[in-house]
């Protein structure tokens, strides 16, 4: 993947989170922003010790993408992040901790809902693909289980784009890694599809 390329997609996630911003602005009655400030594309030998070094530290929301495009997002949660999203959409003071409650799941749970639905519809919208978001869902003890699951041991390893996710609102800011898992047929097909239309040429004559 070229550096352009890299940017064209970077931009086709800020144009989703944009969309995702004016949903959570309803439901936390703040001006929210969101971006993607960098792209990592990690091998998969640095995989599931990011994977761990999150969530050590941070609560997992992992959401499926499915149709054309075979991935998975993952979403982190750090203390911090739930109690600061706790007291501005539930109003609800409580710690730091990643002990979290069936309201405060269920919130977690749907913040994730809008931002991968609003990334997953946005790719679907601009690289003409049928892909949809199953639910999301919270799992539960060691995610490299997950993690197996999505690198079986007689196919390709996948790709990962690890993007942080920024919400802010009056005086505060939260930074929320989200993963984009994608095997490397799907991969492929999104850099053929970019490759196919007028992007790079559009991009080349700016």
């Amino acid at each position: 993947m070229t550096d352009l390329e890299r940017d064209i997609i970077r931009e086709i996630l800020n144009i989703g989170l944009a969309r995702a911003a004016d949903s959570f602005a309803v439901i936390a009655q703040e001006r929210v922003l969101l971006e993607v400030p960098n792209i990592d594309l990690l091998v998969s030998d640095d995989i599931l010790a990011r994977v761990r070094e999150y969530q050590a530290k941070h609560v997992p929301i992992q959401s499926d993408i499915r149709g054309d495009f075979n991935g998975t997002t993952l979403m982190f949660f750090s203390g911090q992040h739930i109690q600061r999203l706790s007291r501005v959409c539930l109003r609800m003071q409580t710690t730091e901790t990643l002990e979290v409650n069936e309201l405060q799941e269920s919130l977690l749970l749907e913040i994730s809902n809008i931002i991968t639905g609003a990334l997953v519809t946005q790719l679907a919208n601009i690289l003409k693909a049928n892909i949809y978001g199953a639910p999301p869902s919270a799992p539960h003890g060691d995610i490299s289980e997950i993690m197996n699951g999505l690198m079986p041991e007689h196919q390709l390893q996948p790709l990962i784009f690890s993007v942080i996710t920024q919400f802010s609102d009056k005086d505060n800011m939260v930074e929320l890694p989200l993963m984009l898992f994608f095997d490397r047929e799907t991969f492929t097909k999104i850099l053929e599809i970019i490759r196919s239309y007028d992007f790079l040429g559009s991009q080349m004559s700016a």
